[in-house]
């Protein structure tokens, strides 16, 4: 067999075997793990990585979350899974799939006060900022805020639980009879094929923006840009739901991000653009609405002169950005960049003195409210930028596609014609998401959204399967 492959025949050996096999140990792999081993199931993680981390590890770590005892112990009583859902579809202008969403939005909440229950994933709501499209604070991450220590958090519990987590083991290909999975190939070191016999299989192998093909296939207009993803992103879900038969949607969808650290490649947090912090291109230009959404915001900066783009700010947003640790991190690689007045961010940044006073100026009038912004961008509500100033070179990059496997609502994959295989679940990048088919309809946290709801439900719903 080759790799991603689909095969009917009888498989020649089984050398291990457990009721549930999970392909893939990031957020939702391990959820899924965690919450089928409480449903009384033997379960098997098989990682392609000696070291499991996955676009995990590479997010900010905060998940999207409604109507949680998190929220209510600091007076967050008003969201509900209905509210977080019109998000979801304002956002993507309606043209997410609603079923998921609802799906996404009713399972999160349970699944976050399960993980710290069962789990012992300690939660904080993050209530200093609010992300854009999001109508209240609901963003939920580990205290340490980021994606790697979120991963490093469920790696413990699983580990505790006594989960094993196979490493450097790469799924190669699925055995299948008439629509049932009944084992999984894998490759370890050297080349060395095994086979591992499954009651039920997850697929938790996130999407493909590490196919290069499948990228100029479905989003050529980011092909050509940086990946931030795990490289093992290679797109196997969807291979293998083509030769199964699978039903796939939005495969088109991603999520990109405007505001990644160039050359250095560390995230600069979208909440810096929250607190008024602004982006212009090489010319001193502002180009969009930064209020728009990150996601988007990736096209729009690949599309200024360079594929780069400066943000701005002043020495109060630098401030709250050091809450930040990818933010402190860029700080102590030298991507942050400060300046005593205009001359010198002119100075450092390499943009004609000219046109950056003319457009701080602009700015300035538009904090004031004295004028409407062209790009339709609400600048009130945030105090004028006061020397010294800061700046920091960013670029445009694809973090990671948003379509896949459609799903019934056990998150079990279902065929072409709406029909649910009996043995096989996707989540996460795996699993269409909640974006729709286009980038600017990403909600900041949808991809951990269906890694975690999806994984819980996946979870539960493949230990009765099986």
């Amino acid at each position: 067999m080759g790799e991603a492959t689909v095969s009917r025949d009888v498989p020649p050996r089984i050398d291990a075997e457990a009721e549930v096999v999970v392909i893939g140990a990031g957020a939702c792999g391990l959820v899924t793990a965690l919450r089928a081993k409480a449903a009384g199931a033997e379960v098997i993680v098989l990682e392609r990585d000696a070291s499991p981390s996955g676009s995990t590890s590479m997010s900010s770590g905060f998940v999207p979350a409604p109507a949680t005892r998190f929220q209510h112990a600091i007076g967050i009583d008003d969201d509900t899974p209905e509210l977080f859902v019109a998000d979801i579809m304002t956002k993507s202008k309606g043209t997410s799939r609603r079923d998921i969403a609802k799906l996404a939005a009713e399972n999160i909440g349970p699944a976050v006060e399960w993980l710290a229950d069962h789990a012992g994933v300690e939660w904080i709501v993050l209530d200093d900022f609010l992300y854009p499209g999001h109508s209240c604070h609901r963003m939920h991450a580990v205290p340490e805020k980021t994606g790697a220590a979120l991963e490093a958090r469920l790696l413990a519990a699983v580990e505790a639980a006594g989960i094993p987590v196979v490493t450097e083991a790469r799924a190669v290909g699925l055995y299948v009879e008439e629509k049932k999975i009944r084992a999984v190939e894998i490759e370890r070191p050297g080349r060395k094929r095994e086979i591992v016999a499954c009651g039920a299989l997850v697929l938790a192998c996130n999407g493909y923006g590490g196919n290069p093909d499948l990228l100029r296939e479905y989003v050529p207009e980011i092909a050509g840009g940086l990946y931030y993803g795990h490289a093992g992103n290679t797109g196997d879900a969807i291979i293998w739901g083509r030769a199964l038969g699978a039903d796939t949607g939005d495969l088109s969808g991603y999520q990109g991000h405007g505001s990644l650290a160039h050359p250095h490649g560390i995230l600069i947090s979208w909440a810096l653009m929250m607190e008024g912090a602004i982006q212009v291109n090489s010319e001193g230009k502002r180009f969009s609405n930064e209020h728009g959404g990150y996601s988007e915001q990736a096209v729009n900066v690949l599309a200024q002169p360079g594929g780069i783009a400066w943000n701005i700010y002043d020495a109060r947003i630098h401030e709250f950005a050091l809450s930040f640790p990818d933010y402190r991190d860029a700080l102590q690689a030298g991507a942050i960049r400060q300046a005593p007045d205009i001359a010198a961010l002119a100075d450092t940044t390499g943009i004609a003195r000219n046109a950056l006073e003319q457009t701080l100026q602009r700015v300035q009038i538009l904090q004031r409210g004295e004028e409407s912004d062209a790009f339709g961008r609400d600048f009130a509500g945030k105090p004028a930028f006061a020397p010294p100033y800061f700046a920091v070179k960013v670029t445009g990059a694809l973090f990671h596609t948003q379509g896949g496997l459609l799903i019934d609502r056990t998150a079990r994959a279902v065929d072409v014609r709406g029909n649910p295989f009996p043995n096989l679940f996707a989540g996460g990048g795996a699993a269409c998401g909640v974006s729709g088919p286009d980038v600017s309809g990403y909600l900041s946290g949808n991809g951990l959204l269906t890694a975690i709801a999806l994984g819980f439900m996946a979870g539960a719903n493949a230990a009765a399967a099986a």
